[in-house]
Protein backbone atom coordinates (compact mmCIF):
# COMPACT_ATOMS: atom_id res chain seq x y z
CA UNK A 1 0.00 0.00 0.00
CA UNK A 2 1.52 3.32 -0.73
CA UNK A 3 2.46 5.88 1.58
CA UNK A 4 0.36 8.76 1.29
CA UNK A 5 0.49 10.42 4.86
CA UNK A 6 2.53 13.49 3.35
CA UNK A 7 0.31 14.29 0.75
CA UNK A 8 -2.34 17.06 1.41
CA UNK A 9 -6.01 16.47 0.87
CA UNK A 10 -7.88 18.45 -2.54
CA UNK A 11 -11.37 17.66 -4.13
CA UNK A 12 -11.10 14.77 -6.32
CA UNK A 13 -13.28 13.73 -8.94
CA UNK A 14 -13.14 11.25 -11.56
CA UNK A 15 -15.37 9.64 -13.86
CA UNK A 16 -15.38 5.99 -15.69
CA UNK A 17 -17.55 4.62 -18.11
CA UNK A 18 -18.43 1.43 -19.23
CA UNK A 19 -20.26 -0.21 -22.36
CA UNK A 20 -22.93 -3.16 -21.99
CA UNK A 21 -24.17 -4.61 -25.57
CA UNK A 22 -27.07 -6.74 -25.85
CA UNK A 23 -30.32 -7.20 -28.53
CA UNK A 24 -32.72 -4.82 -29.49
CA UNK A 25 -35.35 -6.52 -27.83
CA UNK A 26 -33.57 -6.39 -24.63
CA UNK A 27 -33.08 -2.50 -24.94
CA UNK A 28 -36.59 -2.36 -25.45
CA UNK A 29 -37.45 -4.71 -22.62
CA UNK A 30 -35.60 -2.25 -20.02
CA UNK A 31 -37.50 0.64 -21.52
CA UNK A 32 -40.76 -0.93 -20.96
CA UNK A 33 -39.61 -2.25 -17.55
CA UNK A 34 -40.10 -6.16 -18.93
CA UNK A 35 -37.39 -7.78 -17.56
CA UNK A 36 -38.12 -10.76 -15.34
CA UNK A 37 -35.78 -9.68 -12.87
CA UNK A 38 -36.74 -6.29 -12.19
CA UNK A 39 -36.02 -2.93 -12.92
CA UNK A 40 -32.02 -3.26 -14.74
CA UNK A 41 -31.45 0.24 -14.04
CA UNK A 42 -32.15 0.79 -10.83
CA UNK A 43 -30.56 -2.27 -9.11
CA UNK A 44 -26.88 -1.52 -11.40
CA UNK A 45 -27.29 2.34 -9.66
CA UNK A 46 -27.54 0.93 -6.40
CA UNK A 47 -24.81 -1.66 -7.04
CA UNK A 48 -22.42 0.92 -8.66
CA UNK A 49 -22.80 3.36 -5.37
CA UNK A 50 -22.30 0.41 -3.40
CA UNK A 51 -19.46 -0.72 -5.15
CA UNK A 52 -17.83 3.28 -5.40
CA UNK A 53 -17.91 3.01 -0.97
CA UNK A 54 -16.46 -0.74 -0.62
CA UNK A 55 -13.38 -0.03 -3.00
CA UNK A 56 -11.01 -1.33 -0.44
CA UNK A 57 -12.67 -4.18 0.36
CA UNK A 58 -12.37 -5.18 -3.07
CA UNK A 59 -9.03 -4.21 -4.36
CA UNK A 60 -5.79 -4.56 -1.56
CA UNK A 61 -4.16 -1.89 -2.46
CA UNK A 62 -6.63 0.53 -2.50
CA UNK A 63 -7.05 3.57 0.04
CA UNK A 64 -10.29 3.93 2.53
CA UNK A 65 -11.37 6.78 1.11
CA UNK A 66 -14.52 8.86 2.00
CA UNK A 67 -16.35 9.53 -1.14
CA UNK A 68 -18.35 12.85 -0.55
CA UNK A 69 -20.68 12.09 -3.68
CA UNK A 70 -20.78 9.00 -6.30
CA UNK A 71 -23.68 9.05 -8.95
CA UNK A 72 -24.30 6.73 -12.05
CA UNK A 73 -26.17 7.72 -15.21
CA UNK A 74 -27.39 5.58 -18.12
CA UNK A 75 -27.68 6.35 -21.45
CA UNK A 76 -29.83 3.55 -24.07
CA UNK A 77 -28.72 3.38 -26.68
CA UNK A 78 -30.93 0.62 -29.95
CA UNK A 79 -27.89 -2.65 -28.91
CA UNK A 80 -26.23 -0.67 -25.60
CA UNK A 81 -26.28 0.33 -22.72
CA UNK A 82 -23.83 3.58 -21.68
CA UNK A 83 -22.96 3.48 -17.82
CA UNK A 84 -21.54 6.47 -17.00
CA UNK A 85 -20.13 6.81 -13.25
CA UNK A 86 -18.83 10.60 -11.59
CA UNK A 87 -17.59 10.19 -8.22
CA UNK A 88 -16.13 13.17 -6.17
CA UNK A 89 -14.14 13.20 -2.34
CA UNK A 90 -11.90 15.73 -0.58
CA UNK A 91 -9.04 13.52 0.38
CA UNK A 92 -5.07 12.57 -0.47
CA UNK A 93 -5.67 10.46 -3.14
CA UNK A 94 -7.69 10.36 -6.34
CA UNK A 95 -11.18 8.48 -7.11
CA UNK A 96 -9.97 6.83 -10.60
CA UNK A 97 -10.46 3.35 -8.91
CA UNK A 98 -13.66 4.16 -7.21
CA UNK A 99 -14.72 5.61 -10.56
CA UNK A 100 -14.01 2.28 -12.46
CA UNK A 101 -14.91 -0.06 -9.89
CA UNK A 102 -18.74 1.38 -9.78
CA UNK A 103 -18.86 1.52 -13.48
CA UNK A 104 -17.78 -2.36 -13.25
CA UNK A 105 -20.07 -3.62 -10.87
CA UNK A 106 -23.09 -1.44 -12.52
CA UNK A 107 -21.93 -3.06 -15.66
CA UNK A 108 -21.72 -6.50 -14.14
CA UNK A 109 -25.13 -6.02 -12.48
CA UNK A 110 -26.84 -5.12 -15.69
CA UNK A 111 -25.49 -8.06 -17.51
CA UNK A 112 -26.99 -10.54 -14.42
CA UNK A 113 -30.13 -9.47 -14.83
CA UNK A 114 -30.36 -9.89 -18.89
CA UNK A 115 -28.60 -12.64 -19.06
CA UNK A 116 -31.99 -14.88 -18.68
CA UNK A 117 -33.61 -13.29 -21.98
CA UNK A 118 -30.26 -12.54 -23.41
CA UNK A 119 -27.28 -14.78 -24.78
CA UNK A 120 -25.41 -12.21 -26.42
CA UNK A 121 -24.75 -10.17 -23.86
CA UNK A 122 -21.09 -8.71 -23.44
CA UNK A 123 -19.62 -5.75 -21.63
CA UNK A 124 -17.56 -4.22 -24.46
CA UNK A 125 -15.10 -1.80 -22.60
CA UNK A 126 -14.62 -0.15 -18.87
CA UNK A 127 -12.29 2.96 -19.19
CA UNK A 128 -11.56 6.26 -17.42
CA UNK A 129 -12.94 9.18 -18.69
CA UNK A 130 -11.10 12.40 -17.02
CA UNK A 131 -9.84 13.09 -13.20
CA UNK A 132 -9.08 16.06 -11.76
CA UNK A 133 -7.29 17.11 -8.28
CA UNK A 134 -3.70 16.21 -6.50
CA UNK A 135 -0.36 18.29 -6.72
CA UNK A 136 -0.22 17.66 -11.11
CA UNK A 137 -3.42 19.82 -11.16
CA UNK A 138 -1.19 22.43 -9.71
CA UNK A 139 1.49 22.23 -11.60
CA UNK A 140 2.04 25.60 -13.51
CA UNK A 141 4.14 27.73 -15.73
CA UNK A 142 5.84 30.95 -15.28
CA UNK A 143 6.48 33.51 -18.25
CA UNK A 144 9.34 34.55 -16.12
CA UNK A 145 11.92 32.59 -14.78
CA UNK A 146 11.88 32.50 -10.71
CA UNK A 147 14.90 33.28 -8.74
CA UNK A 148 15.46 32.61 -5.04
CA UNK A 149 17.47 32.86 -1.92
CA UNK A 150 17.64 30.52 0.88
CA UNK A 151 18.51 31.84 4.48
CA UNK A 152 19.47 29.54 7.50
CA UNK A 153 19.32 31.91 11.11
CA UNK A 154 20.52 30.01 13.21
CA UNK A 155 23.59 31.44 15.99
CA UNK A 156 25.00 27.36 16.29
CA UNK A 157 25.23 26.99 12.80
CA UNK A 158 26.69 30.25 12.27
CA UNK A 159 29.12 30.04 15.12
CA UNK A 160 30.37 26.30 13.27
CA UNK A 161 28.35 24.30 15.99
CA UNK A 162 26.11 22.43 14.02
CA UNK A 163 25.69 21.80 10.44
CA UNK A 164 22.74 22.87 8.27
CA UNK A 165 20.61 19.99 6.91
CA UNK A 166 17.72 22.45 6.63
CA UNK A 167 18.77 24.89 4.41
CA UNK A 168 19.82 22.28 1.75
CA UNK A 169 16.61 20.56 2.04
CA UNK A 170 15.06 23.98 0.74
CA UNK A 171 17.58 24.50 -2.11
CA UNK A 172 17.35 20.47 -3.50
CA UNK A 173 13.21 20.79 -3.28
CA UNK A 174 13.22 24.40 -5.00
CA UNK A 175 15.38 23.45 -7.36
CA UNK A 176 13.51 20.36 -8.37
CA UNK A 177 10.42 22.82 -8.90
CA UNK A 178 12.39 24.77 -11.28
CA UNK A 179 13.49 27.57 -9.41
CA UNK A 180 16.91 28.99 -9.50
CA UNK A 181 18.58 29.60 -6.04
CA UNK A 182 20.81 32.39 -6.87
CA UNK A 183 21.81 32.66 -2.76
CA UNK A 184 22.51 30.35 0.06
CA UNK A 185 23.51 31.51 3.24
CA UNK A 186 23.47 30.81 7.19
CA UNK A 187 23.54 33.70 9.40
CA UNK A 188 23.12 34.90 13.33
CA UNK A 189 19.30 35.01 14.96
CA UNK A 190 20.09 38.64 15.19
CA UNK A 191 17.34 40.28 14.29
CA UNK A 192 18.88 43.49 12.91
CA UNK A 193 21.05 41.56 11.16
CA UNK A 194 18.26 39.28 9.84
CA UNK A 195 16.53 42.88 8.80
CA UNK A 196 19.37 44.13 6.67
CA UNK A 197 19.60 40.76 5.08
CA UNK A 198 16.04 39.98 3.68
CA UNK A 199 15.77 43.95 3.30
CA UNK A 200 19.06 43.72 0.70
CA UNK A 201 18.14 40.17 -1.65
CA UNK A 202 14.47 42.59 -1.89
CA UNK A 203 15.89 45.64 -3.10
CA UNK A 204 19.10 45.33 -4.04
CA UNK A 205 19.36 41.74 -5.32
CA UNK A 206 15.84 41.26 -6.87
CA UNK A 207 15.59 38.14 -5.83
CA UNK A 208 11.91 37.06 -6.22
CA UNK A 209 11.53 34.38 -3.54
CA UNK A 210 13.35 34.41 -0.42
CA UNK A 211 12.64 31.23 2.23
CA UNK A 212 14.46 31.17 5.60
CA UNK A 213 14.64 28.06 7.93
CA UNK A 214 14.55 28.63 11.63
CA UNK A 215 14.25 31.22 14.27
CA UNK A 216 10.38 30.45 14.59
CA UNK A 217 9.91 29.23 17.85
CA UNK A 218 9.35 31.21 21.37
CA UNK A 219 13.06 31.35 22.47
CA UNK A 220 14.65 35.05 23.32
CA UNK A 221 16.73 34.77 19.88
CA UNK A 222 13.89 33.34 17.79
CA UNK A 223 13.65 37.02 16.02
CA UNK A 224 12.43 35.92 12.54
CA UNK A 225 9.14 36.78 12.89
CA UNK A 226 9.87 40.07 14.22
CA UNK A 227 12.19 40.23 11.59
CA UNK A 228 10.03 39.72 8.13
CA UNK A 229 7.62 41.56 9.96
CA UNK A 230 9.12 44.80 10.20
CA UNK A 231 10.44 44.30 6.33
CA UNK A 232 7.91 42.61 4.64
CA UNK A 233 4.89 45.51 3.53
CA UNK A 234 1.60 42.71 3.22
CA UNK A 235 0.87 39.67 4.86
CA UNK A 236 0.02 36.51 3.30
CA UNK A 237 -1.19 34.87 6.46
CA UNK A 238 -2.69 32.40 4.08
CA UNK A 239 0.67 30.76 4.17
CA UNK A 240 1.93 30.14 7.40
CA UNK A 241 -1.85 29.02 8.41
CA UNK A 242 -1.93 26.02 6.44
CA UNK A 243 1.65 25.09 7.51
CA UNK A 244 0.58 25.19 10.85
CA UNK A 245 -2.53 23.08 10.38
CA UNK A 246 -0.54 20.65 8.05
CA UNK A 247 2.08 20.08 10.62
CA UNK A 248 -0.44 20.11 13.86
CA UNK A 249 -2.08 16.98 11.89
CA UNK A 250 1.53 15.30 12.33
CA UNK A 251 2.75 16.65 15.40
CA UNK A 252 1.46 18.42 18.45
CA UNK A 253 4.10 21.41 18.44
CA UNK A 254 3.14 22.84 15.59
CA UNK A 255 1.05 25.34 16.76
CA UNK A 256 4.12 26.95 18.75
CA UNK A 257 5.37 28.28 15.09
CA UNK A 258 5.01 31.84 14.68
CA UNK A 259 6.12 32.26 11.11
CA UNK A 260 5.23 34.81 8.96
CA UNK A 261 4.90 34.95 5.14
CA UNK A 262 4.47 38.39 2.79
CA UNK A 263 5.57 40.35 0.10
CA UNK A 264 8.26 43.27 -0.02
CA UNK A 265 7.84 44.74 -3.39
CA UNK A 266 7.53 41.67 -5.91
CA UNK A 267 9.78 39.87 -3.08
CA UNK A 268 7.69 36.80 -1.52
CA UNK A 269 9.04 36.16 2.13
CA UNK A 270 8.40 33.09 3.95
CA UNK A 271 9.66 31.78 7.14
CA UNK A 272 9.81 27.90 7.57
CA UNK A 273 11.08 25.97 10.83
CA UNK A 274 14.26 24.96 11.90
CA UNK A 275 13.66 21.62 12.09
CA UNK A 276 14.21 19.13 8.51
CA UNK A 277 11.17 17.28 9.24
CA UNK A 278 9.06 20.35 9.69
CA UNK A 279 10.72 22.19 6.43
CA UNK A 280 9.89 19.18 4.67
CA UNK A 281 6.85 19.44 5.62
CA UNK A 282 5.93 22.82 5.07
CA UNK A 283 7.56 22.17 1.60
CA UNK A 284 5.16 19.50 0.45
CA UNK A 285 2.49 21.68 1.49
CA UNK A 286 3.43 24.91 0.26
CA UNK A 287 5.53 23.82 -2.94
CA UNK A 288 2.50 23.77 -5.30
CA UNK A 289 1.10 27.33 -5.40
CA UNK A 290 4.80 28.95 -5.51
CA UNK A 291 4.31 29.45 -8.74
CA UNK A 292 0.87 30.48 -9.07
CA UNK A 293 1.69 33.10 -5.89
CA UNK A 294 3.91 34.59 -8.48
CA UNK A 295 1.38 34.83 -11.10
CA UNK A 296 -0.85 37.01 -8.65
CA UNK A 297 1.80 39.02 -8.18
CA UNK A 298 2.48 40.08 -11.33
CA UNK A 299 -1.12 40.42 -12.26
CA UNK A 300 -1.97 37.31 -14.25
CA UNK A 301 -4.71 36.10 -11.73
CA UNK A 302 -6.32 33.31 -11.23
Amino acid sequence: MKDISEKFSTLRIAVAEAVVKADKKTIEAIKMGKVPKGDVLTVAKVAGVLAAKNVPQIIPYCHNIPVEFADIQFTLSRDSVKITSLIKAIYKTGVEMEALTAVSVAALTVYDMLKPIDNNISIEHIRLLEKSGGKSDTKERFKKNINAAVIVLSDSISEGKNRDESGKIIVERLKAEGIKVKYYEVISDDKERIIRKLTELSDKKRIDLIITTGGTGLSKRDNTPEATLEVIEREIPGIPEIIRAYGQERTPYSMLSRAMAGIRKNTIIINLPGSRKGVKESLNIISPVIIHSFKMLYGEGH
